[in-house]
């Protein structure tokens, strides 16, 4: 992996006036970055013994990587070497969410029957048919899924890998919790994408699986609250109700 991240991390400017100490290198910081965001442990916990410098160390350095948009690169050179071995089932696109709470705490949710209040937030996600992330977006805890259909459809990348146009359009998309009272086909079909959506009193639309290329199943990660809450704290040192950040 670190062959493929190497290439996209800018290079920090010479401090030639007070340098102060020696730069940890970048390599062992993003494995600190990784073994944070694997276990859900916060990042002051980091055991300095694995030799991946400090927790607040590798949060900056994810925070400022995740401003200079290295991630986002990364996952479209993913994507190219995945379409290049044939590996994106381009067919269909299966959209789902998942909610994580806030754990630290946050002003209290007023009452509601639905919950609409609660604190946390929501990763919105958009993968292909066998749950290769395309696109993620992260919103507020009450974002309802139909709203951010066609940001995720939108946010999908141009998927080189291979000889002439990039490619990023499925042929179908859907979701186990897009309804077609909710979705107006036409949306979808001026963007060359055929809708596959569930009718009243139907869990899915015809011939879809629940589980296949759900959110759970393409980031079994995002399950974890923790390792959720530390990725997104130190993606954006700012509150937002919406961003294309992805849950690299």
């Amino acid at each position: 992996m670190w062959d493929l991240v190497d290439p996209l991390i800018p290079v920090p400017p010479r401090r030639t006036r007070n340098p102060g100490r020696k730069r940890l290198p970048d390599c062992p910081c993003l494995q600190g970055i990784l073994f944070v965001l694997h276990t859900g442990i916060g990042w002051e916990h980091l055991p300095r013994e694995l030799g991946f410098g400090s927790g607040m160390t590798c949060w900056r350095r994810l925070r400022d990587w995740s401003e200079a948009g290295v991630w986002q690169r990364l996952h479209e050179v993913m994507l190219a070497g995945l379409r290049e071995a044939d590996r994106i089932d381009w067919f269909r696109a299966v959209v789902d969410s998942s909610h994580v709470r806030a754990l630290e705490g946050g002003r209290a949710p007023a009452p509601s029957a639905v919950d609409r209040g609660r604190v946390g937030s929501k990763h919105h996600l958009i993968t292909d048919g066998g749950g290769i992330p395309l696109a993620v977006i992260l919103t507020g805890g009450n974002s309802h899924d139909i709203t951010r259909l066609l940001p995720l459809v939108d946010a999908i990348p141009q998927v080189r890998g291979k000889r002439g146009r990039p490619r990023r359009r499925p042929d179908t998309a859907g979701g186990p919790r897009l309804r077609q009272r909710q979705t107006p086909p036409g949306v979808l079909r001026r963007r060359g994408i055929t809708p596959v959506l569930a009718r009243r009193r139907t869990r899915t639309g015809p011939g879809w699986e629940p589980c296949a290329g759900s959110s759970n199943a393409a980031t079994p990660g995002c399950t974890s609250s923790g390792a959720c809450a530390s990725a997104g704290n130190a993606a954006s040192t700012s509150t937002k109700r919406s961003s294309s950040w992805p849950a690299h």
